[in-house]
């Protein structure tokens, strides 16, 4: 009887979805977007344990004004708020710093006068209700870096002028604002990358004109030194396409760096290089180029190998000569095509595919199934002012594990631009929240092709097609107030009416939600744990027992979203803190 219901109701998933589609019914809402003449891949049948859906995403407006621009975002664990911030200099936000605060502005020039500004550049935003809050920055963080750190607090380095050797720290509670240490870093981290190592440190790769990289000083404390990495002057040219390097922290505790078109393995420890990699072709991969980088899923196992497969996916990115071209006007196609990587080989290269259409400025994202969701960018162009056309408006899913040719899907399009400064992230409910993009050096709203936006966005991933709500999980077990060590067993408790939940049909995957700017988001990783033995109780309650990382060279200590996933449907997420 089961069986029969389950085969039932995805027949009529498959109908409704079509007539949908036929009669252009906004349900649950806008469902079918609109706006963009991508190419729109058929939905193939594969062999899968997932369940069917013809569903490619649906669209929700989520906030009509963030009153700042989301140049940076990132999640806080356990308070449902993202934080969205911007720079200091493109002139008034739309939220003014409570209370008739204000902030000094830094002298830039000689015979400036002094004066204040009252609006805040930086804001938390309720993911439930989109109510905001302003935050103070006091340093410009113009193109800066950021991430976790292993107690939840975000660790914000670099920036421009004022802010390019600050580091800023924004802790999780309820009232907490900006703290910066000015004049912590040895020189301007102005387009630098941030990464946690695994002694929960952090480390920050480059810059303009910087061609080092250093470790984030204790709070309170200032460097004194830095560490010159040959790469990074090696691979720049006349617009200096190697900037927000791609870092990846390895499974075995080393460094991936992708500057403009080559890459490294790096030990942070010793500080030597230990391999270099062949050149991935085709054009620039960092910014002005901006092409998206992201590790994919780290597959664990009841008894690890000595060495865990780590590997990288680039794609995107725009032809060495298209920044100096599009100052002319002149908007190259961005590359369409992506490489992969497998950086624990001792002698790997780069296995190339083709995506539906060119992209550059996107945001590459790992979602709770194992997939890759690219979004945001454009066709043509590349990062910069106004140096960008045609919006790439669909996203597109990408399945890791499909067999070739067979694991792009073109999903439902936006009808929002999101290009030059632009955002997005995953939820712990599973949808993407989307915001940002001002291709103009200052706020314009008006009179503009691509004015500032303000507008936030949530996307709805195929798994949370609505009629497969019924086998979405419900996870039971709450870890506040826990840490999880290395290695170790540990219980979830779940919901599912489905009866057949069995190994092969399960997933539990841990996600570290990444800081995101400039299509890059920084310490990212998604981590499949290795399941031991599911427990049905007596009613639709069952558990499913999981293994830890064995490491943290595999899982940096800190905080993880946690997902059970049924048959490619993940639950809402809950927080757990590892190390």
């Amino acid at each position: 009887m089961e069986v029969f219901l389950h085969i039932t109701l995805c027949l009529l998933s498959i109908l409704f979805t079509v007539s949908l589609a036929q009669a252009q019914l906004p349900f649950p809402f806008n469902l079918f977007g609109g706006g963009d003449t991508d190419y729109v891949e058929p939905f193939r049948a594969v062999k899968s344990n997932d369940l069917p859906t013809l569903y490619t995403g649906g669209w929700e407006l989520h906030s009509q004004n963030s009153k700042v621009s989301s140049m940076h975002l990132i999640l806080m664990p356990n308070r449902n708020k993202a934080v969205i911030f911007d720079a200091t200099v493109f002139g008034p936000s739309l939220i003014r710093l409570p209370n008739g605060i204000c902030r000094p502005v830094p002298i830039r020039r000689k015979g400036e006068k002094k004066s204040v500004d009252c609006f805040a550049h930086s804001v938390e935003y309720d993911l439930d209700t989109a109510e905001v809050r302003p935050l103070m920055v006091l340093t410009d963080t113009w193109c800066s870096s950021g991430g976790l750190s292993a107690n939840g607090t975000l660790v914000q380095t670099g920036g421009w002028n004022d802010g390019g050797n600050a580091v800023r720290y924004l802790r999780g509670c309820a009232n907490c604002d900006w703290q910066e240490n000015q004049g912590a870093l040895t020189g301007q981290r102005w387009y630098s990358t941030q990464q946690i190592l695994p002694d929960g440190s952090f480390i920050v790769v480059g810059g303009r004109r910087m061609f080092s990289y250093e470790f984030v000083p204790a709070e309170g404390q200032k460097n004194t030194i830095n560490y010159k990495l040959p790469l990074l002057r090696e691979t720049t040219d006349n617009v200096e396409n190697n900037l927000y390097p791609f870092v990846h922290l390895s499974t075995d505790g080393n460094l991936f760096i992708l500057a403009n078109n080559r890459s490294i393995l790096l030990n942070p420890i010793t500080k030597t290089v230990i391999r270099e990699f062949p050149v991935l072709a085709g054009g620039s991969r960092n910014y002005p180029a901006s092409g998206m980088s992201a590790l994919l899923p780290i597959k664990l196992h009841g008894v690890n190998a000595k060495v865990i497969p780590a590997e990288v996916m680039v794609c995107g990115g725009a032809k060495y000569e298209a920044a100096k071209l599009a100052e002319k006007g002149i908007f190259l196609p961005a590359i369409q095509n992506c490489g992969r990587l497998q950086i624990t080989l001792p002698n790997p290269e780069w296995k190339m595919e083709t995506m539906p259409t060119p992209r550059v400025m996107g945001d590459m994202l790992n979602l709770p199934t194992g997939d890759i969701l690219l979004i945001n960018g454009a066709k043509k162009g590349t990062s910069g002012w106004l140096f960008a056309e045609d919006p790439s408006l669909s996203p597109v899913l990408y399945s890791p594990m499909k067999s070739a040719y067979r694991r792009f899907t073109t999903l439902t399009a936006s009808t929002i631009p999101r290009m030059y400064h632009s955002t997005s992230a995953v939820l712990p409910d599973g949808k993407i929240l989307v915001a940002g993009s001002n291709t103009n050096n200052v706020y314009k709203f008006k009179d503009v092709k691509y004015p500032t936006e303000l507008r936030i966005e949530k996307f709805w991933p195929p798994y949370l097609d609505p009629l497969l709500a019924v086998h979405r999980p419900t996870i039971l077990t709450s870890f506040t107030r826990q840490t999880l060590n290395y290695g170790q067993n540990f219980d979830v408790a779940f919901t599912l009416a489905d009866p057949f939940v069995t190994r092969p049909n399960m997933k539990v995957t841990m996600y570290a939600p990444p800081f995101t700017t400039h299509g890059f988001s920084m310490n990212q990783r998604l981590i499949e744990l290795a399941i031991t033995y599911i427990k049905h109780g007596l009613t639709d309650t069952k558990t499913v027992s999981a293994i830890t990382p064995p490491s943290s060279k595999v899982a940096p200590p800190g905080y993880y979203i946690m997902f059970v996933v049924f048959r490619g449907v993940p639950s809402k997420g809950v927080w757990i803190k590892i190390g």
